[in-house]
């Protein structure tokens, strides 16, 4: 009776204890840092604004299908994935009854914080769907000009910190050959140094998946910073450059595609969410 009369009071008063609630979207302001649950991927906040999405007919290694440059106008901020969703994040959401129980393969280079690997759009948008139903929030992949823009940090150089690229700032394949500290893998995602609006490895590591259909060229493309979801659906847009890729493909305007049902070791992905 004593020990059941005790329980009565432990629930009374956990009751009445005041529970933390969730961050209104309000008083995220730009730059700041935030996590909507302990498994869940770290956001940064991204401010509004407007940049020239695609290269210059100039820029070195271009293709034709970066362009038109247009200019691309976000209204209102958002939050876009620090990392590319690792491992241990990707466990999370299998452990909490998503991602359809898929374990994808590290292909022997380690889990943990390294970026998930081996997984197609399909599979990125059974994460995204599980965040979704975990915290009530507005999670979904990168528009490929949200990506773009989030990437280039308030830049216009082929790479946010310039025209070149050295190993010193990215995991990617040299033209001369593969070098660095991670050679043939991928690195854990917090390697080398942040954009300036605090994102990691928006060059190099993982191609990303977006959320964009794939079309050869920027004619007509929103300039509203939303996904493109007509023209070849079966393909979808990833950008980033990988470990596997040389620096021309890891450029701020170098854009893919791939079949979405497809998985490989070079494609991971990170989110994003309305605020």
């Amino acid at each position: 009776m004593i020990v059941r009369w005790a329980a009565v009071i432990f629930a009374t008063l956990a009751a009445s204890l005041p529970v933390a609630a969730p961050a209104s979207d309000g008083q995220y302001k730009t730059g700041e840092t935030f996590k909507d649950c302990s498994e869940c991927p770290e956001m940064v906040v991204v401010p509004a604004g407007s940049f020239m999405m695609g290269s210059p007919e100039d820029e070195a290694g271009r293709t034709y299908f970066e362009g038109p440059q247009h200019r691309v106008t976000f209204s209102q901020p958002f939050a876009i994935g620090k990392y590319a969703v690792t491992f241990d994040e990707w466990n999370a959401c299998v452990a909490g009854g998503g991602c359809d129980g898929y374990q994808p393969s590290d292909s022997s280079w380690g889990r943990g914080k390294r970026p998930v690997v081996n997984v197609s759009w399909k599979d990125a948008q059974a994460y995204v769907a599980w965040l979704k139903r975990k915290t009530g929030r507005d999670y979904h992949l990168p528009s490929e000009a949200q990506r773009e823009y989030a990437t280039r940090a308030g830049t216009t150089t082929p790479f946010w910190w310039g025209a070149t690229i050295t190993n010193d700032q990215a995991n990617f394949t040299n033209d001369g050959g593969r070098r660095g500290q991670f050679p043939y893998q991928t690195a854990p995602v917090d390697t080398f140094q942040p954009n300036p609006w605090g994102l990691f490895q928006v060059h190099g590591n993982v191609f990303e998946w977006t959320e964009d259909c794939w079309k050869d060229d920027y004619k007509d493309a929103p300039t509203d910073g939303s996904a493109w979801t007509s023209n070849d659906c079966a393909s979808r847009v990833t950008r980033g450059g990988s470990w596997e890729t040389f620096p021309r493909y890891l450029r701020s305007a170098y854009r893919e595609r791939y079949i979405a049902v497809n998985r490989s070791p070079r494609y991971g992905f990170r989110v994003a969410r309305k605020l």
